[in-house]
């Protein structure tokens, strides 16, 4: 592409509504936002017309098992690799890859190669390190050094809790194992957060226990653990929302829906309703599971059936909160935008501003996906993907 883009006349949301501007592109950031960006004669520039248009950041997927997951049904449910068209299908142009249930024939070094790989093909990619089990696997052998000797790590996870699936760390374990990351992430300028996945408790237990328990016991915040899946049923959603007016994170799973209705909670539904409830909505974050497993199980601890999550998921929910819960569009954004790079500390991403990564979104008035820019470079343009991943057809 041309050294410089220049989006002209769009309505941008930095997240915040900001108003009709201009945004010039440049060397993968964006360059400037003002009303009126007139260039120079003589310097090559694309200029895109998006009078029609609204710009928001490129979407950030906070879990997806970008080097496959699954296996609960046997060697033939194991998912594949997500591709990078699974990720511009979405809008998505930074994703945080993990391992899952299977720690034991998966490793956290095919998920740093698959992050490398999809960083090599133009968007963004990061990862946790460990998986469902306790102790967690790593890289380096200590989750300490993964975090402050790999770049693309930030965190660990996903840690099991509340799961059949679980190692059940005790609170001393998973107290030792947050302390860890903390210090770790304090060292290496990352967030050293705790990916928590949230299982399926007997009703009437407290899902949250295992981190009400080390935080009663510790100095650790509260948002030191990022619990996942808390739409999967009513008991937790509901648990979920006192946990979250607590001062926690929460994320929302969104690519399991619909294929449990009779348990879960609509995404786009559970937003609304952490907001409505008091849930400060800069806490929450909505990710996809993409690629990963959706097992349902009988009473017996049987898989019943298995599907695969989609990473397209989260912008549906973003999308529907605006449409079918009348969320407005700066607030439906955040949660995977803005709040995934706060959270995760993810330096330049997440927001519209000068100075910040080129990675912007265009809709139409229908919120259809027009325009993907990643790092400066158009990848999708008037709906049509111009790049996929080096082995897709």
């Amino acid at each position: 592409m041309s050294s410089l883009t220049l989006l002209k006349g769009t309505e941008v949301y930095s997240p915040e509504f900001i108003g009709k501007k201009d945004i010039l592109l440049g060397s993968s950031r964006i360059l400037s936002i003002s009303d009126n960006i007139e260039i120079p004669k003589g310097l090559e520039c694309v200029v895109i017309n998006c009078s029609k248009f609204q710009a928001i950041p490129g979407l950030i997927d906070c879990h997806v098992h970008i080097a496959g997951a699954g296996g609960e049904g046997g060697p033939k449910t194991r998912t594949p690799e997500i591709q990078l068209s699974d990720m511009l299908s979405g809008g998505i142009t930074g994703v945080v890859g993990c391992l899952g249930t299977d720690g034991i024939t998966r490793n956290v070094e095919s998920v740093l190669m698959k992050a490398k790989s999809l960083k090599e093909e133009g968007v963004s990619a990061w990862i946790l390190t460990g998986a469902y089990q306790y102790p967690p696997i790593t890289l380096t052998g200590s989750i300490e050094r993964d975090i402050c000797l790999i770049k693309e790590c930030i965190g660990v996870g996903e840690i099991a809790v509340s799961d059949h699936r679980s190692s059940w760390p005790s609170t001393k374990e998973l107290l030792r194992l947050a302390e860890h990351a903390r210090v770790a992430g304090m060292l290496a300028g990352k967030a050293g957060i705790v990916n928590l996945h949230m299982g399926d408790m007997p009703e009437g237990k407290n899902h949250f226990q295992p981190v009400y328990d080390v935080i009663g016991c510790s100095t650790l915040p509260i948002t030191q653990f990022l619990p996942t899946h808390i739409n999967r049923n009513s008991d937790i959603f509901e648990q979920a929302k006192e946990y979250g007016k607590k001062g926690g994170y929460l994320d929302i799973t969104a690519s399991s829906y619909p294929y449990y209705p009779q348990y879960e909670t609509k995404p786009s539904k559970a937003l609304k309703e952490l907001i409505l409830s008091g849930v400060d909505i800069r806490k929450i974050t909505i990710s996809s599971d993409g690629g990963g497993s959706l097992p349902d199980f009988d009473i017996n601890g049987n898989l019943i059936s298995l599907k695969v999550g989609d990473m397209f998921s989260i912008f549906r929910e973003m999308r529907e909160a605006v449409l079918d819960e009348e969320i407005n569009l700066q607030d439906a954004i955040l949660p995977v935008t803005a709040n995934v790079a706060d959270i995760y500390k993810l330096k330049r991403k997440g927001y519209l501003k000068e100075g910040y990564d080129a990675d912007i979104v265009l809709l139409d008035k229908d919120l259809n996906i027009n325009y993907i820019i990643s790092k400066g470079n158009i990848l999708l343009a008037d709906g049509i993907i111009l790049k996929k991943g080096t082995f897709e057809k």
